[in-house]
């Protein structure tokens, strides 16, 4: 059984490692970002109690899992439960270019034009990593990075390899 959480900035390459960890070792896969808002204009949080159930369920249909995300107040809840964490925690200039060369993402937007019509906005996003002070943020995740106490892989690179 092998329960992975892979976190970091917007643009470390989360989505890509998972879904080539969960192809290779056979495991299920869960972006947070499908869980963590409503289908609103502007873009909402689901509550957190909403959030939960969503995650439960797919916990309990899938004994090997990779859950990725950028939301410590989610990943907290999976802290428990999981085998190992890896911290995707790339500069912020390494995340920039990752997404301005992302390929679209059809699971979050309907068209590569509308993925890039939010680019400026998902570039201001990354580059405050370091500023915010919220979940999403580099304390954040330094915080629930060292506070784990299982196995945890800290990836400074889009060079490393990890499997």
């Amino acid at each position: 059984m092998r329960r992975i959480l892979l976190f970091g900035n917007s643009g470390s390459g989360k989505s890509t490692l998972a879904a080539r960890l969960a192809s290779e070792a056979t495991l299920a896969h869960l972006d947070l970002d499908s869980l963590a808002w409503l289908p609103t204009e502007p873009p909402q949080r689901m509550p957190l109690v909403e959030s939960k159930i969503l995650i439960d369920e797919f916990i309990e249909k899938n004994d090997s899992w990779v859950i990725e995300g950028c939301y410590t107040d989610l990943l907290d809840m999976l802290a428990v439960v999981a085998t190992e964490l890896v911290f995707l925690n790339l500069s912020i200039d390494q995340c920039l270019e990752n997404a301005r060369n992302r390929p679209w993402e059809p699971h979050k937007y309907p068209s590569k034009q509308a993925q890039d019509a939010n680019l400026e906005m998902l570039l201001g996003w990354i580059a405050q990593y370091e500023k915010r002070e919220d979940v999403f943020s580099l304390s954040a995740h330094i915080e629930f990075y060292e506070g784990f106490s299982g196995t945890k892989t800290r990836i400074l690179s889009n060079e490393h390899s990890f499997s």
